[in-house]
């Protein structure tokens, strides 16, 4: 049985060591390639599948929460589309480099970003509240109250 790096399995996604074994070698979400027809689409997509976005149902609201780390408020934008789409962009500039510096190793992502949810029918689009804090950009849509259910109650007939 052929191990890699001391892992205790045939294949290891920690090390990311290639192998025969891997069955995930060489395969990949995305093509860095351009698309035919789609030739404004980025051709570097990491920083879209990148952009995580947690969205959590409370009883008041929908909250979206997206990290978006060294971006200002004024480098994202938010809008509604026709009441029912919510689309969270922006764009992370490349850092000018110096000539003469070297980089070892580059692993931040850069380019435009782009994410879209749809709405639930419950939403108030007019009252959408957005926040950036540390890095964490914070989208509440609260939620249409919901109608109580009729309270019943018996009434005695009298003669």
């Amino acid at each position: 049985m052929a191990l890699i790096r001391g892992s205790n399995s045939l294949f290891d996604p920690f090390f990311g060591s290639s192998s025969i074994l891997d069955p995930f070698d060489g395969l990949s979400l995305f093509d860095r390639r351009p698309f035919v027809g789609f030739a404004n689409f980025p051709h570097d997509i990491s920083s879209v599948v990148n952009t995580r976005v947690d969205w959590v149902e409370t009883p008041e609201a929908h909250v979206f929460k997206a990290d978006l780390p060294g971006l200002k408020k004024e480098e994202v934008k938010i809008h509604v589309e026709d009441d029912q789409f919510l689309t969270i962009s922006g764009e992370r500039n490349k850092e000018q480099v110096d000539e003469k510096d070297s980089y070892r190793r580059v692993e931040r992502s850069y380019g435009k970003f782009h994410r879209q949810f749809r709405l639930p029918e419950n939403s108030k689009v007019q009252e959408i509240a957005a926040k950036m804090e540390n890095g964490v950009l914070t989208v509440t849509v609260p939620k249409v109250e919901v109608a109580k259910e009729a309270q019943v109650r018996n009434v005695e007939i009298t003669s």
